[in-house]
């Protein structure tokens, strides 16, 4: 028998979330103990931003977090922590003339990104358009199933994050989780994001997605090579998003969406390069961005070639 003003204990796994979430109301009913039901919870729950980490805590975390996927996916991961590159600026250029609606660019970032596939989800849509009437984004649908595209008599407009210097999904976050980082890509720290879905909100470009259920991506096809602010295992409750492939980038190489194009439509490289192929199509191309007049300020540019 117990008495009535002992606290009841729980072994149910207290997130950061519902930790933030129930402050000041019952926590002396959640003993700290049973926090630790949860592997390497209390590290997780006291860490810092992750822009706030000194170089060892980052070790620390990545191999912990190593160590979480091995154990969850049976394989060796690979957790990068690779800073923003000095002298760089990111940036997208993307032919519409060239693109033919073949989502190659869609799966190849799924595979990359271990995006969900059950819930499924996409940080790349395909516009499809009605080519008569040319950018008609009132018009346009990502729901399309053709034996054979280019269908006639359309045309395709793919749409991701943007990746904007004046983002209004970094300024909304209650907790700074989302920021955009040195070398111009707009970076989420998923173990500092609460899930309260202000950016999505503030996104003009439905780029941003929330995980209402655990992710679960092809397990067998897993891509063991991973950034803490990019394709890394996302968890329940958080937002993710187009990271311009971070784990990639950050190495020399080009994000995964690019390689998967057949056609060459997409480009991508560094504008403060003026011999790069984004800057080129900057000087010699007629360039346009999405909704302009929000002054967002994107670095991902449409042109015709």
């Amino acid at each position: 028998m117990t008495d009535k003003h002992t606290p009841k204990t729980t072994t149910k796994a207290c997130s950061r979330r519902s930790f933030l979430k129930t402050a000041g109301k019952a926590l002396p009913a959640v003993p700290l103990l049973s926090m630790q039901t949860e592997a390497g919870f209390l590290e997780r729950f006291f860490q810092k931003n992750f822009k706030e980490l000194s170089t060892r805590e980052k070790d620390q975390i990545v191999k912990r977090l190593e160590q979480e996927y091995e154990k969850e996916y049976g394989k060796k991961f690979t957790v990068g922590a690779e800073p923003a590159l000095k002298g760089v600026q990111f940036a997208y250029a993307l032919d519409l003339s060239r693109c033919i609606g073949c989502r190659k660019c869609v799966y190849g970032c799924v595979t990359e990104n271990n995006l969900s596939i059950d819930p499924q989800i996409h940080w790349i849509r395909v516009l499809e358009m009605d080519e008569e009437e040319g950018v008609n984004l009132h018009n346009a649908t990502p729901y399309y199933n053709h034996k054979k595209v280019p269908a006639e008599g359309k045309a395709y407009m793919p749409v991701q994050c943007q990746h904007c210097r004046n983002a209004p999904c970094t300024k909304v976050c209650p907790v700074q989780a989302t920021w955009l980082d040195d070398d111009g890509i707009v970076v989420i720290d998923y173990d500092w994001c609460i899930g309260c879905r202000y950016c999505i909100a503030a996104c003009p470009y439905g780029a941003r997605h929330f995980n209402w259920a655990k992710p679960k991506p092809k397990r067998e096809g897993i891509n063991t090579n991973t950034h803490y602010l990019g394709n890394r295992p996302r968890m329940k409750g958080v937002v993710e998003k187009c990271t311009f492939c971070v784990q990639r980038t950050r190495k020399g190489k080009y994000p995964a969406c690019v390689e998967a194009c057949p056609v060459g439509a997409r480009k991508f490289g560094n504008l403060l390069d003026p011999e790069s192929e984004v800057s080129y199509i900057l000087k010699h191309k007629r360039v346009f961005i999405l909704k302009e007049e929000l002054n967002t300020q994107p670095k991902f540019y449409y042109f015709y070639g």
